[in-house]
């Protein structure tokens, strides 16, 4: 009986891994799609925000839509959680612009036997950038998340986030500060609804097409136990309108996510005006 069970959580494994290979093709060749459409239009560089939980304070080039794609198995005793968060980003000037994000898909597995999947909460983002110079920039964020997912996966409550950005050029290096604040629409008995977060982010340039993000973040609510979290990452950039990104997080307190994959991809979709 013991061996059986041992097969069945290995062949599990292996049907998961392959899941994770399937989905990580289909971003690549999404990928390699817009990144053709995209080669007709301006070549405006884009300006990622993955793979690091900080957002930079700068906006993307203004008229241009950028995507950003990506897969995430994260793993916390024998539970699993897998999603593909997504983002889309718009700038109507350098001061102004909008984001819209969320998981396209997510896949739960409690590690009793219960799985469930659909579609993940959206967040829509309305940000200002504050241009101080070439290498100095302040940013604030005003979110909202529509619980568009179900209970088994969300809340089924909105929230509300005040986020501030302070981003720095530092020679080959990149700092990207994050302090915010969230009203949760539904939260534990005895849980403050006031979440406070906070997150450092420091990139480095490898070479012109190679980068290297170390990032520290967490939240903290009254009543309940920090979360915080450490990743790592490794980002190619072929030219200035494709990045790829691949890394792990580890979660270094009791409730946070033990560990979890990622990877991703940022490209253009194309000029709006």
């Amino acid at each position: 009986m013991k061996n059986k069970r041992f097969s069945a959580t290995r062949a599990a494994g292996i049907q998961h891994i392959k899941r994770i290979k399937r989905v990580s093709l289909g971003l690549l060749a999404a990928s390699i799609s817009l990144l053709a459409n995209a080669a007709e239009q301006d070549d405006a560089p884009i300006t990622p925000y993955r793979p690091s939980v900080s957002n930079s304070a700068q906006l993307p080039f203004p008229g241009q839509l950028e995507a950003e794609f990506g897969v995430l198995s994260g793993k916390s005793g024998d539970a699993r959680r897998d999603s593909l968060p997504s983002l889309l980003k718009l700038a109507f000037s350098e001061q102004w612009g909008i984001l819209l994000g969320g998981d396209l898909r997510v896949m739960n597995d409690d590690g009793a036997g219960t799985r469930v999947r659909g579609m993940g909460d959206v967040n829509l983002v309305l940000k200002q950038a504050f241009l101080i110079d070439s290498e100095t920039a302040f940013g604030l964020e005003l979110g909202v998340k529509l619980p568009t997912a179900k209970q088994a996966i969300g809340t089924e409550k909105r929230d509300y986030t005040l986020n501030g950005i302070y981003s720095k050029d530092l020679g080959d290096w990149h700092l990207d500060l994050n302090a915010n604040v969230t009203k949760m629409g539904w939260v534990d008995d005895g849980v403050s609804r006031w979440q406070t977060g906070l997150s450092s982010a420091f990139s480095y340039s490898l070479s012109e097409a190679l980068g290297v993000t170390a990032e520290w973040s967490g939240t903290k609510s009254k009543g309940s136990l920090p979360q915080n979290q450490v990743l790592l990452a490794l980002t190619y950039s072929p030219n200035k309108r494709l990045t790829f990104d691949i890394g792990l997080s580890k979660g270094i307190s009791a409730t946070a996510t033990d560990r979890a994959f990622f990877a991703g991809v940022v490209v253009p979709v194309g000029r709006l005006f």
